[in-house]
């Protein structure tokens, strides 16, 4: 039985990350994949002839262009395409635009207040400044404070160094923001309700808290990393959909010798003293690895794939502890000509990003309310795209592909599983809130999918359908993530490790975590832990 240097558990584009990394490095690695597909929630599925669906994950903005290039990833196919507007209706028939350009940000604020056009240069200011603190951390293993080892004191004199370079404001102003509600952060620059709207929707996405919620601030800051072409911030579409991404990882990889497995559903990892030697497949074949490296969220990994005998009581509490609570939901629908919106001029470009209805936080606050019931919003926030705007690879001719992005569905509804039944009043609610913007909406689908967080565990295998693999709130942030002691992509058990969104620094399609996983990895290697001396560090 061969015995493989690294195996990969789940082809996520994590999982491929941090596969492409190890095969670079001279590992043979081999990743596994439940699926009869790639990719994760990253992924383009067709599911009615002639249309291409990005059916989990929808924009790309997150990832890190440090990875693209050592990856090659455009040599691979992948090609992003920066999206310019965006709106939000209001429901008196009026619009708010949003444009990549700032100036032209500004001047449709001034429609709506003077005061708030001139307090966006301060916002803006301020959320650089936060991004500007933050952006070298994503690349780097967060440091284990409770270690004298030389290079987590170096860590922490670096954060130390960063934080002391602000003024006494600026981290006064640091510390509030990563604490405070998305809510009453915008409260300190904006007076109008949709301006406010705006902005609070990137504190909410992907997570289980509202508007007024305390630490939202941060979850906006969290989508604000983006870079597309160097432009922070910018958001766009992979051209034929979010699958592009992990397509042109896995081509990365196997042209480095890297071998993938679908229809491979890891059920165990083989541990024996104390050590990870390989996985246990559903079909009960034994697969051999000299590593593993668990692209599963923290509670999939180590309550489900790991025998509880093998971890210690206490890092088993923690991890029971860490909160992965699903939020979200997302339908997929099929077209057959091109929404209308009264609302919008025709030819607008803020149909070639994301539109949505909520036009107030308190509306997004009551959207939250239901949620806390138990109940899928009955006037839900909808982040919505049509990607066929700007890439017509997704859909036949004068067709269009709409992607819908739902908060708020519950991970169980009054208490229960999801049905059949709940699944159609989930979709009604978003079909009849497009409706009442759109005329004529309902006669121009073609085919939807619609997934609730009961189909994004079991397709994906997201607990409880969270998109991040567990909540970014301050307690479960950098050493904290995802318990204290084990934020270094290591675990109890030797020769396991992990790599998904349930680590630093969090979720979204960024590729952080599986790079920064591959790099302690090497490391681990490099110091002789693993008898593996071909290896050499290409991070």
């Amino acid at each position: 039985m061969k015995t493989w240097d690294a195996i990969v558990i789940g082809a996520g584009h994590n999982g491929l990350v941090n596969a492409c990394y190890l095969q670079r490095a001279g590992l043979d690695v081999l990743v596994l994949e439940k699926n009869d597909w790639i990719g994760g929630a990253a992924v383009s599925r067709s599911l009615t002839p002639g249309f291409l669906y990005s059916n989990c994950s929808y924009v790309c903005s997150l990832f890190r262009p440090e990875i693209m290039r050592d990856l090659e990833l455009p040599r691979h196919g992948l090609q992003v395409i920066p999206y310019e507007g965006g709106a939000v209706f209001t429901q008196d028939g009026d619009y708010l635009a949003n444009y990549r350009d700032h100036d032209a940000h500004r001047r449709e604020f001034a429609r709506f207040s003077k005061r708030d056009a001139e307090a966006y240069d301060r916002y803006a200011r301020d959320v650089i400044r936060q991004c500007r603190f933050i952006q070298p951390l994503l690349l780097r293993t967060a440091p284990d404070p409770t270690s004298f080892r030389p290079r987590d004191l170096g860590e922490l004199m670096y954060l130390g160094k960063k934080f002391a370079g602000l003024t006494a404001e600026e981290m006064a102003l640091t510390l509030r923001f990563w604490t405070m509600s998305i809510a009453d952060f915008l409260d300190e620059y904006f007076e109008t309700d949709v301006i406010k709207a705006n902005f609070a929707l990137s504190g909410i996405i992907g997570t289980a808290l509202g508007p007024m919620s305390p630490g939202t601030a941060y979850v906006l800051l969290h989508h604000y990393m983006g870079e597309v072409d160097g432009s922070v911030g910018a958001w766009g579409f992979a051209r034929g959909g979010m699958g592009a991404v992990t397509r042109a990882l896995a081509d990365s990889f196997r042209a480095a010798g890297g071998t993938i497995r679908t229809e491979a559903e890891v059920v165990r990892v083989l541990v024996r003293g104390g050590r990870a030697e390989g996985v246990v497949l559903a079909s009960g074949e034994q697969v051999r690895g000299k590593l593993v490296v668990s692209n599963a969220d923290v509670k999939r990994t180590f309550l489900k794939l790991v025998e509880e005998k093998e971890l210690p009581p206490i890092f088993l509490r923690r991890v029971k502890d860490f909160k992965i609570r699903g939020s979200s939901g997302k339908v997929n629908i099929a077209l057959d000509s091109m929404p209308e919106f009264p609302a919008l001029p025709e030819g607008s470009p803020c149909l070639q990003a994301d539109m949505h209805f909520t036009d107030s936080i308190e509306r997004m606050e009551r959207a939250y309310d239901d949620w806390k019931a138990g109940r899928w919003s009955a006037d839900p926030f909808i982040d919505m795209v049509i990607p066929t705007t700007l890439d017509p690879t997704m859909a036949p001719p004068g067709k269009h592909f709409m992607s819908c992005f739902v908060q708020y569905a519950p991970p169980k509804v009054e208490g229960r599983e999801w049905t059949d039944a709940d699944r159609d009043g989930f979709s009604e609610s978003v079909i009849a809130q497009i409706a009442a913007y759109s005329p004529g909406f309902r006669e121009r689908i073609v085919h939807m999918e619609v997934r609730t967080p009961r189909e994004l565990e079991a397709e994906v295998g997201l607990t409880e359908g969270n998109i991040f693999q567990g909540e970014l709130t301050f307690d479960q942030l950098l050493f904290n993530r995802p318990v204290p002691g084990y934020a270094q992509y290591r675990s109890p058990i030797g020769g396991l490790y992990m790599c998904g969104s349930s680590t630093h620094p969090g979720g979204g399609v960024m590729g952080a975590p599986g790079r920064n996983a591959a790099a302690e990895i090497l490391r681990d290697l490099k110091r002789g832990t693993r008898d593996m001396s071909d290896a050499h560090d290409v991070i």
